[in-house]
């Protein structure tokens, strides 16, 4: 079976040749064509149509439209500017973002699944924003997506932009096209994780990752 290519970031900023230690302001924007809202919503009228649902209706003549917007805005994660910090005070501790929240869509159903995201790191020689951890998240959920990936994707790219001494993500998330359809397995939750460098080698700091991260709520 082939597979849309995951999510992919690019990143712009005023130094190019920089080090990555360096990255102070770097501008993240989505590789992607552009949205053809018009095609998207004769398309959505035939798939509408073609399932036995009016769309002639007072009601309804709209749908296909707010279906194209919809799912364009789904699909479409916000540029920001991952901005970093040298580490001045030589800070050491784990930094976590606990129940950051996520909604994606799933590449198989293209239903959504909404949850949780716990994202941590040990810094090295510089700290992130922390609304970044957020942002990071956002812009790889906003594509076709399975949890696994997502986790891995959040994860790794962060260790390749903060050369930290370790990363953790831990999601938590409920898919409707498992708790709406199918077996119908109603409040039913996923939990993926990934760990890097030094939370993924060390058994104590990978611990205290994991128990800050705690059970969801």
């Amino acid at each position: 079976m082939t597979q849309n290519p995951p999510a992919a970031a690019h990143i712009a900023t005023d130094t190019p040749h920089a080090p990555k230690s360096a990255h102070a302001g770097l501008h993240v924007v989505h590789d992607s064509t552009e949205t053809d809202l018009v095609a998207a919503e004769l398309a959505a009228g035939q798939f509408l149509r073609a399932l036995g649902i009016s769309t002639e209706s007072e009601s309804t003549r709209g749908t296909p439209g707010r279906m194209a917007r919809a799912y364009a805005e789904l699909f479409s994660p916000r540029p920001f500017a991952l901005t970093t910090f040298p580490n001045d005070e030589g800070y050491d501790e784990l930094v976590l973002a606990r129940n950051i929240p996520l909604r994606s869509v799933c590449e198989h159903h293209l239903l959504p699944f909404v949850g949780t995201a716990h994202i941590g790191y040990l810094p090295g020689r510089r700290i992130l924003g922390l609304s970044k951890l957020a942002r990071v998240l956002e812009h790889f959920a906003c594509r076709p997506q399975v949890q696994e990936r997502l986790t891995k994707q959040v994860a790794d790219w962060l260790h390749a932009q903060l050369d930290p001494q370790g990363v953790g993500v831990v999601i938590q998330a409920e898919h409707t096209c498992m708790t709406l359809r199918g077996v119908q397995a109603i409040g039913t939750t996923t939990t993926t994780s990934t760990l890097l460098g030094v939370l993924r080698t060390d058994a104590r700091s990978r611990s205290e990752f994991l128990a800050l991260a705690g059970p969801p709520r």
